[in-house]
Formats: structure tokens, sequence, C-alpha cells
């Protein structure tokens, strides 16, 4: 969905670095992936196209931090006020 990201932090030596995987378009979504050593994070379409990868080697990886976009549940959606259905009577 748009505005899910992935933030990654890398060993870079004597420092760390940050890079960020954004979904930049309605519609998007961002995939992680751990195959052979290697840290992949896409931007993917709906129909599954790959817009832009980002590579890392596993062994420099040092958090991979997924932060979805807040949605709303089924049960905001049809208007329910998270009350119980009956209340108690003596209070």
């Amino acid at each position: 969905m748009k505005g899910d990201r992935v933030e990654i932090v890398v060993d870079a030596g004597d420092t760390t670095r940050t890079y960020e995987v954004v979904a930049s378009r309605a519609g998007r979504r961002v995939e992680t992936a751990v195959r052979r050593g290697v840290v992949e994070v896409s931007e993917v379409t709906r129909n599954g196209s790959v817009v832009r990868t980002a590579r890392f080697m596993a062994t420099r990886v040092l958090a991979l931090v997924e932060q979805p976009v807040p949605r709303e549940d089924s049960s905001e959606q049809s208007g329910h006020t998270g009350r119980p259905l009956r209340e108690d009577p003596e209070t």
C-alpha cells in the first residue's frame, strides 16, 4: 500500500548508513526477501512487476525495520464503536 516503508541499517565500516524503500504510488507495496546471503527489498506493483530493488549483503545488515501504513480493520469500517453489544445493567 502507498506509504509502506522499510528501513535498512547497514554497517559501512566505521559508521552505519540507513536506507529507505517506500511504496511511492497507490497500489504498490514493499516486499523483503533473504536469499543466499543477500537481503533484497523491492517495491512491487499490483500485478507483481518489480519497480526497484535494493540489495545488501546479509552479513552487513544490522537492522531491517518494516513500517506499514496504519490500515482500518473491518470493525472500524462498519461503524463499530468498541463497546460491548449488551451493556451490563448493574454498571
